[in-house]
C-alpha cells in the first residue's frame, strides 16, 4: 500500500525543530503576532487546532504573512476538513485519533498526516494505511515515555516515528526527544489559549525560549 509520505525536507525539519506548538486561536487577527512570537522564541513549526472556526483564517494569515513558519492543521475529525485544509495551504495534517476515511483522504489529496495512536492495534491500522508518522496521545495518561518506549519496540524496524502530546510540560518534554523514536514532541504549554487571547506574547515568547534552549542541549 502506497504509503502517506512526509516528505524528506519536511521530516527533517520536524526532527531539528523538535517541538511543534498545538495552538487554540479563537481570533485570527491573533495568528501573526502569535507566529512572530513563536519565531522570535526559536520555535518554527505549529498546528492550528480546528477547535474554534478561526483555524483556517488564522492559517492563511500566517500562510501569507508570515511564511517562514511552517504551519499544519490539527484536530482533522472529518475528510471535509482534510479538503479545507489542503486548500488553505496546510503543510501538513494532524488527528487524536485514527479514522481510515481520513488517512485515505490525506492520502489522495496528497497531505502529509500524522494519525493519533495509544495501542499497538491502533499501529497497526496506521501502517496498514501506509502512515509512518504518528501522534502518541494522550501521551501521560497512556502511561507516558515508557509506555511508549515499549510498545514502539516491535516496530522499530520499520521506522515509525512519534510526536506526542498530552501532558507533556517544560518540565518533562526533554525526556521524550531522547527516546529515537520521538521526531518531535507537540508543545500544547507554549501559547495557552487565555495566553493567546490577552496577547501576552512575552509569556510565550519566554515559555518558547526556554523550550529552545532544553532541545538545543538535547540535540545541539
Amino acid at each position: 500500500m502506497q504509503k502517506n509520505i512526509f516528505p524528506d525536507e519536511l521530516k527533517n525539519k520536524m526532527e531539528k525543530s523538535a517541538i511543534i506548538a498545538v495552538l487554540v486561536i479563537d481570533n485570527a487577527d491573533d495568528a501573526v503576532p502569535l507566529a512572530k512570537t513563536l519565531l522570535d522564541g526559536g520555535i518554527d513549526i505549529m498546528e492550528l487546532t480546528l477547535r474554534t472556526p478561526a483555524a483556517i483564517a488564522a492559517l492563511k494569515e500566517i500562510k501569507s504573512k508570515v511564511p517562514e513558519m511552517t504551519a499544519g492543521i490539527g484536530t482533522i475529525l472529518r475528510p471535509d476538513q482534510v479538503i479545507e485544509a489542503k486548500e488553505a495551504g496546510a503543510v501538513f495534517g494532524v488527528a487524536p485519533g485514527f479514522n481510515p476515511r481520513i488517512v485515505a483522504k490525506a492520502k489522495e489529496l496528497g497531505l502529509p498526516f500524522a494519525p493519533g495512536i495509544c495501542t499497538p492495534s491502533e499501529i497497526e491500522w496506521a501502517l496498514e494505511a501506509g502512515c509512518e508518522i504518528l501522534k502518541f496521545f494522550p501521551s501521560e495518561t497512556c502511561g507516558g515515555l515508557k509506555n511508549l518506549s515499549a510498545m514502539a519496540a516491535p516496530y522499530a524496524h520499520l521506522n515509525l516515528r512519534y510526536i506526542p502530546l498530552g501532558g507533556l510540560k517544560q518540565e518533562n518534554f526533554a525526556e521524550y526527544l531522547k527516546n529515537p523514536a520521538v521526531i518531535a514532541v507537540g508543545g500544547s504549554w507554549l501559547a495557552l489559549r487565555d495566553e493567546i487571547n490577552k496577547n501576552d506574547w512575552k509569556t510565550i515568547k519566554e515559555k518558547a525560549s526556554k523550550a529552545r534552549e532544553t532541545i538545543n542541549s538535547i540535540r545541539g
